[in-house]
């Protein structure tokens, strides 16, 4: 069975993209490993937002026919907004989101599991991106409920651990993840895998 994981640079990871068996060394490859009897593949890339994942699908997503899909994207789509002056509009995010989706559905993928971005802010200028982020968590929670998908919840979750041991000890410029912002990342999508 294949499972596939698809996004921005928190799936990435720095895998070796010429490699289709590189996993990176971030959440995805602990899935790899914990997952050691079925084929895992790693396709996110670093700066993603969903247009990106669009213009893409069809070659590194369904080109390899997953029974598996999961999908972690949207961080970007906020964050261009205060660096770069480019943003993503909630709605637009929304409707990019849900072509890949039906695309996926389309396309036969059996189960398809939706990972929300999240944000872990240690500046007090991040705060300020929840205004743009939170819309966006909210619309992949539509997403999952409209098609039926599974849904991930990882910014609560990190948020709660990060109240115990610290923002940054997860993720040091609140958006990529430390070994233990993995760690805790891969042990939730595991959970969720399992329990489905």
């Amino acid at each position: 069975m294949t499972i596939l994981l698809t996004g921005d640079s928190i799936t990435d990871a720095g895998r070796d993209r010429s490699d289709l068996g590189s996993w990176g060394t971030g959440y995805a490859a602990l899935i790899g490993e914990a997952l050691a009897g079925e084929t895992v593949i790693n396709t996110g890339i670093g700066g993603n937002r969903v247009v990106d994942l669009q213009a893409r699908w069809d070659t590194d997503v369904l080109a390899h026919s997953p029974a598996v899909l999961s999908i972690m994207i949207g961080i970007n789509d906020t964050w261009r907004r205060y660096d770069s002056d480019n943003p993503t509009s909630t709605e637009a995010y929304e409707s990019g989101y849900r072509d890949i989706i039906a695309r996926a559905q389309q396309a036969g993928v059996s189960r398809i599991i939706l990972v929300e971005p999240f944000l872990l802010p240690v500046t007090d200028e991040q705060w300020a991106w929840r205004e743009d982020l939170d819309p966006k968590i909210q619309a992949v929670r539509r997403l999952a409920a409209e098609h039926g998908t599974g849904y991930l919840a990882t910014d609560g979750p990190l948020a709660q651990r990060a109240s115990v041991v610290g923002a940054a000890a997860l993720a040091h410029d609140g958006v990529h993840p430390t070994p233990d912002g993995h760690r805790f990342l891969a042990d939730l999508w595991l959970a969720e895998y399992r329990a489905g």
